[in-house]
């Protein structure tokens, strides 16, 4: 009888259990089908396809080998005439008169050979250029009136050589050239940046280490007026090509601007958060009003604050620090309000009972407790805002942001945006170390 009346809740158990793993099943198979389905409709909306024809991997070769290499013309004025040298075609690169690459043969005043990398060669005679590839020949441009005409071994054009009436350009695999009606160019790449240390012009061009700590320890002075090692630093501060007071400077605005705004915020947002703190802010008004302004501020993006106090006051970094102040404050307001609420009254009635007025009871029942959060939050943000300061600096026209920005918008110079990116990532990892450090003996000791 037992057996019998107890079936039907056996049958009930087995029931749910079915549709339970029936679920689950559906569930299992459900849910990556929804992501699948996701990432199709991603990879049609942004038109990924599209993406992949308009993918030009020839530049994205081309800057590659500019970010970790440069390039030097060899010109020659298809209107003028005159030949002429320069380390990526500035004029603060241009070789003196008299000095000519090692890799460059001068065979008139107006003819020169360049042996380029893989083999390759290159010849300017006037106007004419003969770029020659092993194993296929040699390709000949020359200009005839305003048309400029191109002949190839074998009569067809490869896929390396991009040629129309006006233009004419050769990418081989040991180096470049362009021939316009304006000029004629070669362009031959060699590893590492570019006058790094010393431009042409520097009496220490060209040498060694070695020679140059045999120069410090000199008595003979290469400069006269100054002693060698004054001369070489001279030399590397004022580079012309790489600007290093100019970028050390850039620096040092960026990390004040982060740290000017941080700190800002924070001292501004320490009392803002005892009114929005419903232990210490008695009227719900205040509370509420305080809250939704710290809302607006954090709600609307740094980026856009930037934007606006540019045009309020005009760019600089100071009106850097002004956007992550306005930002961080809401950040900073409702975190530290939320840590007020949680301190423990204890401590405050201990120090009350102690006959403390209400600043002191502050000053001693409550920061104290919540210094440890105000340490961590601040440094955290510090070390996050040298990031933000940099592409802050873009827009307000200040600190390593707008150097970066120039490079790119230049496009022709990606080995300095390697540069810039290299010490925006090692003053990041600075002042992470430093953050980190601060934070640990500053925690420890409150």
């Amino acid at each position: 009888m037992t057996a019998i009346a107890d079936m039907p809740q056996t049958e009930s158990l087995h029931d749910t259990a079915t549709r339970l793993i029936a679920r689950k099943r559906i569930l299992a198979f459900a849910v990556p089908g929804v992501i699948l389905a996701y990432f199709g409709y991603l990879f049609f909306a942004f038109d990924i396809p599209g993406l992949m024809d308009r993918a030009r991997m020839d530049n994205a070769a081309i800057l590659v080998a500019d970010s970790y290499s440069y390039k030097t013309h060899v010109t020659h004025d298809n209107r003028n005439g005159g030949l002429s040298f320069a380390v990526e075609g500035e004029a603060k690169g241009t070789y003196p008169e008299g000095m000519v690459p090692e890799f460059v043969t001068m065979s008139g005043d107006d003819a020169v050979r360049i042996e380029l990398k893989a083999g390759e060669s290159a010849e300017i005679n006037g106007s004419t250029l003969r770029y020659i590839v092993p194993d296929y020949g040699t390709v000949t441009v020359r200009m005839e009136g305003r048309e400029i005409l191109l002949d190839t071994p074998d009569g067809a054009v490869p896929d390396w050589i991009s040629a129309s009436s006006s233009r004419v350009n050769i990418t081989g695999a040991g180096g470049r050239a362009s021939v316009t009606r304006a000029r004629t160019e070669v362009f031959r790449y060699s590893f590492g940046w570019e006058l790094f240390w010393f431009t042409l012009d520097s009496p220490f061009h060209g040498k060694t280490p070695v020679e140059l700590a045999g120069l410090v320890l000199s008595g003979d002075r290469v400069v006269e007026g100054k002693s060698n090692l004054a001369a070489i630093v001279q030399d590397v501060w004022t580079n012309k090509m790489w600007r290093h007071s100019d970028v050390l400077w850039a620096i040092f605005e960026t990390v004040l601007m982060a740290f000017l705004g941080t700190m800002g915020a924070a001292l501004v947002a320490l009392p803002m958060a005892f009114l929005a703190a419903k232990n210490f802010s008695r009227l719900m008004s205040v509370r509420f009003a305080m809250r939704r302004l710290f809302d607006f501020v954090r709600g609307v993006d740094g980026l856009i604050w930037t934007i606006i106090l540019s045009r309020a006051f005009g760019p600089g970094p100071m009106t850097g620090a002004l956007a992550i102040l306005i930002t961080d404050t809401g950040s900073f307001g409702k975190m530290f309000s939320e840590a007020l609420e949680n301190v423990d009254d204890r401590q405050i009635e201990g120090v009350a009972s102690t006959g403390a007025k209400t600043l002191h009871r502050y000053r001693f029942g409550v920061i104290p407790q919540i210094t440890p959060v105000l340490l961590s939050q601040v440094l955290y943000y510090l070390e996050s805002n040298t990031r933000s300061a940099t592409i802050i600096g873009a827009i307000t026209g200040g600190g390593i942001g707008l150097l970066l920005t120039q490079a790119m918008i230049t496009q022709k110079d990606w080995e300095e945006v390697s540069y810039y990116i290299v010490l925006i990532v090692l003053m990041v990892m600075a002042m992470d170390t430093i953050s980190g450090w601060l934070r640990r003996r500053l925690i420890k000791g409150a």
